[in-house]
């Protein structure tokens, strides 16, 4: 197993791209729209002087990294793999399948949690981000939140059947649901409709809790309600519909 994870990490290593977009991008996104937009600096009256950059923001910025992993690199990992045979000979092997999948989860565990904790420590040193005031609360919903999205990479990875369609289909996926958690538009500016429907969206509630947890409030349960079956119903389906080959 530590083997595994060994080679593992280096083959993942070695993909800039994936990288770049998952670790990279959000903080840079989050340094030069924090520094080039004043209005994301100045406190704003209907949020109790909360600034836009102090929750609302990096909250949105986290789950970018994490869906990042989630909809596009794990399973197209996972798919590329299937795709040429490899699970396929891993199990007429003692290293079994089901290894590799704990492995490329960790790994793109671990990124995450990496990502996260460079970009909130860099936007505290240079925006001044206030560290989550309820911090417990905080790592806990971003655990929920990674198992729920994560669990959806994997019902991908068990339903589409190669790496280009996998590309193209987690585009499809991503895309609306990052704009569901705010991420073009503020959730606070979206329609009361459009919010509802962003409410019961695994990504906008996911953003909804870590935002809450960064200001200092509790997790609307809503929301942790959405995040628990959101991760139960695509992670049984994956485990119900995965194959090997």
């Amino acid at each position: 197993m530590k083997k595994l994870a060994l080679i593992e990490t280096k083959l993942f290593l070695r993909e800039p791209i994936a990288i770049f977009f998952a670790v990279a991008l959000p903080v840079v996104l989050l340094l030069a729209l924090g520094m080039s937009i004043p209005g994301f600096r100045d406190p704003d009256p209907t949020r109790g002087g909360e600034r836009f950059v102090d929750a609302a923001f990096p909250s949105v910025i986290v789950l970018l990294s994490v869906a990042t992993l989630a909809f596009s690199v794990l399973p197209t990992t996972l798919v590329i793999y299937r795709e040429r045979g490899v699970l396929r000979r891993m199990a007429t092997t003692p290293v079994r399948p089901t290894a590799l999948l704990t492995v490329q989860l960790a790994i793109n565990a671990a990124t995450a949690t990496l990502a996260t904790v460079l970009a909130l420590g860099v936007g505290h040193v240079l925006l001044d981000v206030p560290v989550p005031r309820m911090f417990a609360a905080f790592l806990g919903m971003f655990v929920l939140g990674g198992a729920a999205l994560f669990a959806i990479g994997l019902f991908l990875t068990a339903v589409v059947p190669t790496a280009r369609a996998m590309q193209a289909i987690g585009s499809a996926v991503f895309f609306p649901m990052m704009f569901l958690a705010g991420l073009w538009l503020p959730r606070d500016l979206m329609p009361e409709v459009l919010r509802r429907v962003s409410d019961i969206t695994p990504t906008g509630a996911y953003g909804a809790a870590l935002r809450d947890t960064m200001a200092g409030h509790a997790p609307s349960l809503l929301h942790v309600g959405v995040l628990v079956a959101w991760a139960a119903l695509a992670g049984g389906a994956a485990v119900r519909l995965f194959r090997w080959q």
